[in-house]
């Protein structure tokens, strides 16, 4: 268990463990680049990047115990009895003790090396100094060597010097209490109900650990109290989450393989999966107990197992059909949730959202497949059942799409599509894109950038009609936005259907200025309102253009922001001669080569998918009635909120 994911369990945590990177800055001003925002998403953020250091303490085998206790006047305190941060002075900085250089600097701790952790949640070294940064108030007492100490903080910055206060002989561990900064978040507080659906999802994630929630602010029927632990791990969790639901198999198929083991490396992979035929399906991922909402290679390596394994098992039984089954007939009615833990891995974001370890799909998939092929075998009568509604399910995906390429074959007969549109060959819906692109000089690049075949390119005239609150005859009169209905083949409101959609991706690429985000924020309001469907399934993305371009010599290089370029003019590019920086203003700056390569092509480029946060129900639109409505006082409030986080305007 956590003995296994730690090789090292005794080997030394003290200040030396503790690696410095770089000096705290600038997150009070900005914080979004650092928790994604300033909402209460981010707000809860905070909450779980120190229950995320006391997890990686239980992961490592130190600590069996962690409590969760939201206090009356709004602060939250974690607590656990793990090994206790150091708190004796650091090697670098002799005047300062470790745990102030935790606390107050960014890229600091004891996950960079590798030897005080083996896998973590927390890698980038900035969870608890950005917790502190943005909170008015930290309190930390850390109990180690039978004895007490305590520090204070507020706003980044502490209030004295570590102290010794007094005996510990029956406690060990960290202790965290912090009430984030109103001047930051304004009136957001922690939610119990969502501070105990974290907790006991973090028990759920690693067996040998067991946390204790308390509150004491009431919330509905929510507990009081409560205690967290679960043996059975994610097969608990899967079953508690289908309780009462129809599934194919009585018992769900779940494992639990150490990569050790297997692949000689640290680490470990747990998954739990059923079908249901009443319900639609889903998976809920996590690296080292961190949810990855956005997946990554793990959950590729967990889908490419089970695909293989019931193609297997079909042409085992003599299924042909098995051979028709894609990863999207798989998720149709599958539940499944995978939990890995790596040494060292590489996430795309501070938020960790989404995984980048390339070899932990590799792992993850040879770990699951022989398990997967085993169960299969051993219980026919649930693999036949599942097998037959896969099939199905890939059955009716064919004819579907067949119906859709008749369709699609006679769209342009049967549509009046605008003459403005560069469509693109491909026969049926599948792969295909339509680029949103602002402006004919955009276009123009743009047009010689995609891919003919699969990429299709509305150039539009400036800034749409504002949707919001606007008459239904002004949105049929608008031409651009009669230009983009008919583009995509469907009609709005009540009327818009997600099938009848002519493109599998419509991808909004404006220029990265003001302007184009304005642009953007009027395209993202038209389809909030008026084809919702379309973002709820996935198909809406905005396009990440570069801001500049560095070139030193031979090397050329573009950059996404301010931040990022002021990292490699420090950094250098490895050319020769002085760093020139060409800032662009539009698309249309852009030879056609560059914007293939950083904005359009699938293999280099990033896309952002535009997704509505499930956490809070109607949060989405009222953010939207208040940024886009008709009433200015609102507009201006959260100008007033938000207005002090800016430190450059692009006018």
């Amino acid at each position: 268990m956590a003995e296994d994911l730690l090789s090292g369990k005794d080997q030394t945590y003290d200040a030396s463990s503790i690696e410095v990177l770089e000096p705290l800055e600038a997150v009070r001003l900005r914080p979004g680049m650092y928790i994604g925002g300033i909402d209460e998403r981010a707000y809860h953020h905070l909450a779980a990047e120190i229950l995320d250091n006391s997890m990686d303490e239980a992961v490592a085998g130190h600590a069996s115990r962690i409590e969760v206790e939201l206090n009356a006047d709004g602060s939250l305190t974690i607590r656990d009895n793990g090994r206790g941060i150091p708190v004796d002075p650091h090697p670098k900085f002799p005047d300062k003790s470790a745990l102030e250089v935790i606390l107050c600097t960014l890229h600091s701790g004891g996950k960079f090396n590798g030897k005080a952790y083996e896998t973590s949640g927390g890698l980038h070294g900035v969870g608890s100094s950005v917790v502190n940064a943005l909170s008015d108030s930290m309190v930390v007492e850390v109990a180690r060597n039978k004895e007490l100490f305590q520090q204070s903080f507020s706003r980044g910055k502490p209030l004295g010097p570590v102290q010794k206060i007094g005996a510990a002989p029956n406690r060990r561990g960290t202790t965290v209490t912090f009430h984030p900064d109103a001047q930051i978040f304004g009136s957001h507080h922690f939610k119990p109900a969502r501070l105990m659906k974290m907790a006991r999802s973090k028990a759920y994630l690693f067996s040998g650990v067991e946390i204790r929630w308390k509150s004491q602010i009431p919330d509905g029927d929510m507990p009081m109290e409560a205690v967290f632990h679960f043996p059975g791990g994610l097969a608990d969790y899967l079953s508690d989450t289908l309780e009462k639901t129809t599934t194919y198999a009585d018992r769900p198929f779940a494992g639990k393989v150490m990569f050790q083991e297997k692949f000689g490396v640290p680490g470990s992979v747990e998954w739990a999966i059923n079908w249901s035929p009443v319900r639609d399906g889903f998976i809920h991922s996590y690296c080292n107990t961190v949810p990855t909402p956005e997946g990554g290679t793990h959950e590729f390596g967990f889908w490419s197992a089970i695909l293989k394994g019931i193609r297997a098992y079909g042409e085992l039984s003599k299924n042909r059909k098995a051979e028709l089954i894609t990863r999207d007939d798989m998720l149709t009615g599958g539940c499944a949730l995978i939990s890995v833990f790596v040494r060292e891995p590489q996430f795309v974001g501070q938020t960790k959202d989404r995984l980048a370890t390339e070899e932990a799909a590799k792992w993850v998939e040879n770990a699951v497949r022989d398990h997967f092929d085993n169960w299969l075998v051993s219980d026919p009568k649930s693999a036949g059942a599942i097998l037959d509604f896969l099939v199905l399910r890939a059955e009716e995906r064919l004819k579907r799409r067949q119906e859709k390429e008749t369709q699609r074959k006679t769209a342009t007969k049967k549509l009046r599509l605008p003459g403005k549109l560069a469509d693109c060959s491909a026969k049926n819906r599948e792969g295909t894109e339509l680029f949103l692109v602002e402006g004919d000089s955009a276009g123009g690049s743009a047009k010689a950038a995609r891919n003919r075949e699969t990429q299709a390119l509305l150039p539009l005239r400036g800034k749409i009609l504002n949707v919001l609150g606007a008459a239904s005859n002004k949105l049929g009169d608008n031409a651009e936005i009669r230009d983009i209905c008919e583009a995509l083949g469907v009609q709005m409101g009540t009327r818009f259907r997600v099938d009848d959609l002519r493109y599998d991706k419509i991808i909004i690429m404006t220029d990265a200025d003001v302007d184009g985000a304005h642009i953007a924020s009027l395209l993202m309001t038209f389809f909030f309102t008026q084809m919702r469907p379309m973002i709820d399934k996935g198909h809406l993305y905005l396009a990440c253009p570069p801001l500049y371009r560095l070139t030193q010599g031979a090397r050329r290089l573009y950059v996404a922001d301010d931040a990022e370029k002021e990292v490699w003019l420090k950094k250098g590019l490895g050319g020769k001669g002085k760093i020139d920086v060409q800032r662009f203003k539009g698309l249309g700056e852009m030879d056609a080569k560059d914007l293939k390569d950083t904005t359009m092509n699938p293999a280099t480029r990033k896309l952002i998918r535009v997704s509505i946060d499930d956490d809070e129900p109607g949060m989405t639109g009222d953010l939207v009635e208040r940024l886009m409505g008709k009433k200015p006082e609102l507009r201006f409030q959260y100008i007033q909120e938000n207005a002090r986080f800016v430190e450059e305007l692009d006018v």
